[in-house]
């Protein structure tokens, strides 16, 4: 008995090469996850390869398909079986995020980006590239106390527009 539009008596490699995208969604299908269905359906063509003359006399489709499913199966089973339940989960790092530094970035980046274009080249100067005031003074062609005035009305907006808690406290006090 043969399955739909398979052959027997078909070669492994030709085997592999007309049914496998169909056997690889069928594996997907069982795992959820296209890593583990690549995984699964080369699991069992390692395990059917030895075999082949035998299995391809017959309905080899669906002896494969049958592998997927039986190795999924005990894939399952071995995995859950590995599992041992505490009374106390893992103490984690006290909840740390481990995205929140990187959300901060864009947040900040975004926050500087809607600066006006003279208070975001202070910010940048000054607390990114971390030149001194006089330095800043220099780079932008104006002096110290616009730099000062810049810095001021940059980190009023840029606190308005983020949480107090993401800014450095307080920011760079030198002269």
């Amino acid at each position: 008995m043969t399955g739909a539009g398979t052959t027997p008596g078909l070669g492994f490699e030709e085997f592999v090469a007309a049914r496998g995208p169909r056997l690889l969604r069928v594996a997907w299908l069982l795992t959820g996850d296209r890593h583990l269905a690549e995984d699964l359906l080369q699991t069992v063509l390692a395990k059917v390869w030895p075999r082949w003359r035998a299995i391809a006399a017959d309905d080899p489709e669906a002896y494969v398909r049958r592998a997927l499913v039986n190795t999924h199966t005990s894939w399952w089973r071995r995995r859950w079986r590995g599992e041992v339940p505490h009374g106390e989960l893992p103490d984690t790092g006290a909840g740390t995020d481990p995205f929140a530094e990187v959300d901060l970035e864009r947040s900040l980046a975004s926050a500087v980006r809607g600066l006006p274009a003279r208070q975001r080249a202070v910010v940048v100067l000054r607390y990114f590239e971390d030149l001194s005031v006089e330095e800043t003074a220099r780079v932008l062609g104006c002096g110290p106390g616009t730099v000062k005035s810049q810095a001021a009305k940059a980190l009023r907006s840029l606190r308005a527009v983020l949480p107090v808690a993401t800014l450095v406290e307080g920011g760079d006090r030198r002269g």
